[in-house]
């Protein structure tokens, strides 16, 4: 993978979006849209902002790049450098190092041979470690691109991974059923989660 971009533009589909969200604020402060337009630009540029990507944000909020690089730098959102199809986001906070997240990590370390902050030579899987997704109840978790894998266990993560590598589509949310935030307890295994 190239970690530089010369040129960027826009797609249709965010060119429209683009238009809606400026709608939304008045026009002597549009630059408060940067970050919707940043997450636009990212998405266009296959999950990372190249520098023209961030260039092209500040020309259409009429903003210094200097202004935009520092939101870019400042969110953890943001990736300043080319990243996997899927970028693994394994949560290192308390509540899911307690129930196991360095194993996780460990898994996937070994599945795709790869160290945190690694990318897989076939551009697959970029692994990184992230602070606190805000799903403490549902420990561990791994973001992967927009979406939440919840309550994993080392071999649990194996088999999301191993589905990714066939392209298959792996279950979202929490891998023991679990609904929502509802704590699990032997009713819930025996009878099944109730629905939020």
């Amino acid at each position: 993978m190239t970690h530089s971009m010369k040129t960027f533009s826009f797609s249709d589909t965010s060119l429209a979006k683009i238009s809606e969200i400026l709608t939304h604020y008045p026009a002597e402060r549009k630059a408060s849209a940067v970050l919707p337009l940043l997450d636009l630009a990212q998405r266009d540029s296959d999950g990372w902002l190249p520098t023209p990507a961030m260039e092209a944000v500040a020309a259409l909020l009429e903003m210094p790049f200097i202004r935009v690089y520092e939101v870019a730098s400042f969110y953890t959102m943001f990736n300043l450098k080319p990243v996997g199809k899927y970028h693994l986001q394994v949560c290192g906070t308390t509540p899911c190092w307690l129930r196991g997240a360095e194993d996780i990590m460990g898994a996937c370390k070994k599945n795709l041979g790869i160290e945190k902050g690694g990318t897989t030579e076939d551009g697959l899987f970029t692994l990184s470690e992230f602070e606190c997704l805000g799903a403490c109840v549902n420990a561990p978790v791994v973001q992967i691109n927009d979406d939440y894998v919840e309550d994993l266990t080392p071999d649990k993560m194996i088999e999301v991974l191993e589905k990714l590598k066939q392209g298959e589509s792996i279950p979202k949310g929490s891998q023991i059923g679990r609904q929502c935030s509802k704590a699990v307890d032997s009713a819930d295994k025996k009878n099944g989660a109730a629905s939020c």
